[in-house]
């Protein structure tokens, strides 16, 4: 199932290693975002976040709720995704799972397997005054809210400043000058773009996204991620062809790296851009965040309305809870305010607050381009398994790999590609 299709000021209307760690509550407050209630059984929080800077935030996040002792659990995302469906359909399953919105969840609640949270949205609850935008992200087909966002993030080609400063280069403003940029980079030695399609292999569908959504446009993309489209198309051969072009470009090595390895030859200057979300900051040192900048995939045909892709965070509960209220109260608390700053402050990375009440004046120069990338361009869609589903994702992961190995040949990635796909829709 994909994600309705939203507008840009709809979404952006208030939005301006196996570790078990035990969180006992403490004292913080009283109401939605930290008060007393919800049951006295303790909570257990599955998270699938591994990122040592906002793993380290939602922990401190978790020991600060004023409510039944929550012990969170840590799993590699890869390992989550894979036990989600027996999470949810176990007898006495995690109360609280982070995840995030669109099809995986609205699927999970066709099944009955997430708790209705609509209270959470209605007049005094803690996601009332949520965009509406991100209400259709989080109800189901049945019209019950089962998810509770976060935070979300905006993709973009990410490049330091100095470094293109040093090369005596300019952040491309036409899908010609980008082609001619990478040229010129890889004739003086350097390797035009990074990337780290090693064991997170879903990171070759960012391209993939963006091109896609550049030459045929969003509706377009949604459709064909729902499956009303070939994967055999003429629109995806266009797409493969401008992917192709990118190969040559990339660095060799980027089938060995995971997503947060890829900046180390940007770190090193030995690469320049690198198109990944906005956590992609607290990858870098410290002392080079400051010179991080960013700009769109350049438009491929001006007839297209702009998309960006801007992924959404945040929690659902089992519907099998042994404390439901208890798993409201947590929801509550962590779609809070307090909650999101704290999160945000804590972890390192440039995402942005979901709550109308977080006050980003005081975040840095990037986050706040990016903000403005969001509420200027004319479409919002996620990522790819977010429009679609983790299976398609593995079909991508699987199709696009193969392509990067073997870019000339585009029907045969498109001929297997579209026999897992259409797997995955008839199952």
């Amino acid at each position: 199932m994909s994600t309705p299709p939203f507008s840009r000021r709809s979404f952006l209307l208030g939005a301006a290693s196996l570790t078990t760690v035990p969180l006992l509550a403490s004292c913080v407050g009283t109401g939605a975002d930290g008060g007393a209630g919800g049951g006295t059984t303790a909570l257990t929080l599955q998270s699938w976040i591994q990122d040592a800077g906002p793993k380290a935030a939602l922990e401190s996040v978790v020991a600060a709720f004023d409510g039944p002792p929550v012990t969170l659990n840590s799993v590699a995302t890869e390992q989550f995704r894979a036990q989600l469906s027996t999470y949810l359909t176990s007898a006495t399953p995690p109360d609280v799972l982070g995840w995030y919105a669109g099809s995986v969840a609205n699927s999970y609640a066709d099944e009955g397997l997430l708790l209705d949270v609509s209270d959470l949205w209605a007049p005094g609850g803690a996601c009332a005054n949520f965009s509406d935008a991100l209400r259709a992200l989080s109800t189901g087909a049945d019209g019950k809210a089962i998810f509770v966002p976060q935070n979300y993030y905006w993709w973009s080609i990410f490049y330091k400043k100095s470094a293109f400063q040093q090369w005596g280069v300019q952040p491309p403003k036409t899908w010609d000058e980008f082609i001619a940029l990478c040229d010129t980079l890889k004739a003086r030695g350097i390797h035009p773009l990074t990337n780290g399609i090693g064991s997170t292999a879903w990171m070759s569908a960012g391209w993939f996204d963006y091109l896609n959504l550049r030459i045929n446009g969003a509706g377009y993309h949604r459709e064909l991620l729902a499956g009303k489209h070939s994967f055999e198309d003429p629109q995806v051969t266009a797409v493969l062809e401008q992917y192709a072009r990118l190969v040559p470009y990339f660095h060799p090595n980027q089938t060995s790296w995971d997503a947060q390895q890829a900046v180390t030859p940007m770190v090193n200057n030995e690469a320049a851009m690198y198109l990944v979300g906005a956590f992609c900051t607290e990858y870098f040192p410290a002392d080079q965040r400051d010179d991080l900048d960013f700009f769109s995939v350049p438009t491929i045909d001006p007839s297209v309305p702009s998309a960006e892709e801007a992924p959404t965070d945040g929690f659902f509960a089992a519907a099998g809870s042994q404390n439901p209220e208890g798993a409201k109260h947590l929801l509550s608390y962590l779609a809070s305010a307090p909650a999101q700053q704290s999160f945000i402050e804590k972890s390192g990375s440039s995402n942005l607050p979901t709550s109308p009440d977080v006050d980003t004046s005081t975040f840095s120069p990037l986050v706040q381009k990016g903000i403005t990338l969001l509420n200027e361009t004319a479409e919002i869609t996620q990522f790819f398994n977010r429009d679609s589903s983790d299976a398609l994702q593995t079909t991508a992961d699987a199709a696009l790999t193969q392509f990067i190995a073997n870019p000339s040949d585009i029907r045969g990635t498109q001929r297997q590609w579209q026999q897992a796909a259409q797997q995955v829709f008839s199952s």
